[in-house]
């Protein structure tokens, strides 16, 4: 399988960026949790170390366990590529996935060209690549891997099951962002989760899931003409399956189905043929259990899912 290096769409959470379409970071919305009060609430959750970076890791770690998923090995040649990608942006004030030759700390136009940079040779190791960023207020690594999880196109990479190892890197602005970048690699013979199966997230069981999601700062935006929207739920297959989606549902216990936007590879460029979504379209309510209903195939094997989860 070739290298791809834009296999899910790059995507961006930024935080009061003017090329953003709203100021405002997932990060930093109202009612997001800061790192201390997501350890304190989660089930053996991980310890925060004070660096951004290995906190971002081993939080995006943590949610793919519970997921399911393997945590990804941490790689030293993917931590300078993304360090080298988040001292760009903050040397230039920037929340970009591409680097300009002529701009100040230039490592590599695109994040692939930024991994060769650093040593890692993706014609020979990888399969596929992906990198998510997000700049916010707080110097929080659990916080800013959280909000990266909430938004939807973010979230396809880091809950892409073949995502086997992966890299990050922050650096800090006084007075203004932390930028925190992640990258991840897939490698040549990723273990799969084999045909007809996925994932879900919310995972089955989960408590504590947040209510809402700020579409307007998520780069593209899934839920155009809206800002404050429900949590997303998604499935996750392996990197070269598709799945088809028959029937996808959010539900209170008993109640009707919520008004959703749907997405879906037919009907959203940015979503990718492995992956599909449901974004309810007002904030879920709190303290309130969900279900959820889906049935569909992934590649051409007929899958059924119900599962629920549990707002804070």
């Amino acid at each position: 399988m070739p290298v791809v290096s834009s296999f899910l769409r790059q995507v961006l959470l930024a935080v009061g960026v003017a090329c953003v379409a709203a100021c405002g970071g997932d990060a930093s919305a109202p009612g997001a949790r800061s790192g201390v009060q997501l350890a304190a609430q989660e089930p053996n959750a991980p310890q925060a170390s004070g660096d951004v970076a290995t906190d971002g890791l081993a939080w995006i770690a943590y949610r793919r366990q519970q997921a399911g998923l393997g945590a990804p090995v941490r790689d030293a040649r993917l931590d300078r590529a993304a360090l080298a990608h988040a001292q760009y942006q903050q040397q230039n004030n920037l929340v970009t996935h591409d680097q300009s030759p002529a701009a100040p700390g230039f490592t590599g136009a695109t994040a692939s060209d930024r991994l060769r940079a650093a040593g890692f040779p993706l014609s020979s190791e990888a399969s596929a690549d992906g990198e998510v960023i997000a700049a916010t207020y707080r110097n929080d690594g659990f916080a800013a891997a959280e909000g990266l999880l909430g938004a939807i196109y973010h979230r396809y990479l880091i809950l892409q099951p073949q995502f086997d190892r992966a890299g990050a890197g922050s650096a800090r602005r006084e007075g203004g962002y932390t930028w925190l970048t992640v990258n991840f690699v897939a490698s040549r013979t990723p273990a799969k989760l084999g045909r007809g199966q996925l994932v879900v997230w919310p995972a089955s069981g989960q408590q504590q899931v947040r209510p809402n999601f700020f579409s307007d700062q998520e780069t593209p935006d899934p839920v155009p003409g809206a800002d404050e929207v429900g949590y997303p739920v998604s499935l996750h297959a392996d990197i070269d399956a598709r799945i088809d989606v028959e029937r996808f549902v959010l539900r209170e216990p008993g109640g009707s189905e919520l008004p959703v936007r749907p997405l879906a590879h037919a009907s959203d460029d940015s979503t990718p043929s492995s992956a599909a979504a449901i974004v309810p379209l007002a904030p879920l309510r709190s303290g309130t259990r969900y279900d959820v209903e889906f049935s569909g195939t992934v590649d051409g094997v007929a899958v059924t899912r119900n599962w629920s989860f549990t707002t804070r």
